[in-house]
């Protein structure tokens, strides 16, 4: 919400935002907020109980819950957010023993939600399979680029992680099952064989490891490139974006993403991308990247392999990229979203 309620705002309606509870230094600026009442000390309790209070007290119109979990019941509508389905359609991916807890808390608030916000068309479709929602109550708003992402010249080696050198792919996000970089590390061990004595880059990760990593190490070592996989974790803000403008290029494996914001963020920079054909990825990348088979490991080394050492093809990849990420704008979200608000409303008058 951080991006987008500076566009609602900018927007020109006539419009007031309350940040319903929550820490009063999280709330954006522009926005009042209202005091969180006594609610039961988790999440279920606070979307049963709380929320559905500070509503009432505030004397909102409508709700816009921005992630997943919403008033079961309201006094005024609740516009959902759901930016993927990937823990109802891909269960095997959280193994956790309370996972079934959450999809259940899920499927209720898209249930009760007046109407549903998602960022891609295949999210769309995944949530009207996934809930039996017809596709008339989901909009698809798709998220845009922070103006804190854009193209600069290669940053210095002192802005870049300690352990991080030229040249390098990266990958942004959390290290999970659904991310696929098993491909990656095996396309680059590929891709070192080929070269021979000639630079191969390394694959740099920067995200939480969730319980992937130690595999992809197993993998780079069998392969006898123990070196080609340097794991930062969390990276804060000013050095992601000098990693973005140092890489040579972003690779993006993933099977499922509801959007997949760091392709944005890569194209936004000047970086090119290398992803897969798959989910919601070519709404996003369009023309303006390299889409792969997800499963073939010749293609991403193919891909790789030319990326590094042709200039042309970054240049192209650059300049499509840029005109691409051009066109996802928080404005166009926002006057999305404006849309719904009005749309809702009105069904409730």
């Amino acid at each position: 919400m951080s991006e987008l309620v500076p566009a609602l705002l900018a927007s020109g309606e006539p419009l007031e935002l309350v940040a319903l509870g929550g820490r009063p230094d999280a709330v954006p600026a522009g926005m009042s907020q209202a005091a969180e009442p006594w609610h039961p000390p988790t999440n279920f309790g606070w979307s049963a109980v709380g929320l559905p209070r500070a509503a009432a007290r505030a004397h909102v119109d409508l709700i816009h819950a921005p992630a997943y979990t919403a008033p079961l019941r309201a006094a005024v509508p609740t516009v959902l957010t759901i930016h993927d389905v990937s823990y109802e359609r891909h269960p095997e991916w959280y193994p956790y023993r309370r996972d079934w807890l959450r999809r259940t808390f899920y499927r209720r608030s898209a249930s009760a939600a007046a109407h549903v916000l998602t960022d891609s068309e295949f999210s769309r479709g995944e949530i009207a399979a996934a809930y039996g929602i017809p596709t008339s109550r989901i909009t698809v708003a798709p998220l845009g680029v922070s103006s804190d992402f854009g193209p600069s010249g290669s940053p210095p080696l002192s802005a870049l992680p300690p352990g991080v050198s030229a040249p390098f792919l990266l990958h942004v996000g959390d290290l999970h099952e659904r991310r696929n970089l098993g491909v990656v590390v095996r396309a680059l061990v590929e891709a070192r064989r080929r070269a021979g004595t000639a630079p191969v880059p390394t694959l740099v990760l920067a995200g939480v490891d969730r319980g992937v990593g130690d595999l992809l190490d197993t993998i780079a070592r069998a392969g006898g490139a123990a070196d080609v996989v340097v794991r930062l974790g969390a990276v804060a803000d000013a050095p992601l974006r000098a990693l973005y403008g140092a890489a040579s290029a972003l690779v993006y494996p993933s099977r499922y993403e509801g959007f997949g914001l760091p392709v944005l963020e890569a194209m936004a920079s000047g970086t090119p991308v290398l992803a897969s054909r798959a989910a919601s990825i070519p709404e996003v990348v369009g023309e303006s990247g390299l889409l792969l088979d997800p499963d073939d490991t010749v293609q991403w080394t193919d891909a790789i392999v030319r990326v590094m050492n042709d200039a042309s093809l970054r240049a192209r990849l650059r300049e499509s990229g840029l005109a691409r990420a051009a066109q996802f704008t928080w404005a166009r979200t926002a006057r999305i979203t404006l849309g719904v608000y009005r749309r809702v409303l009105e069904a409730g008058a």
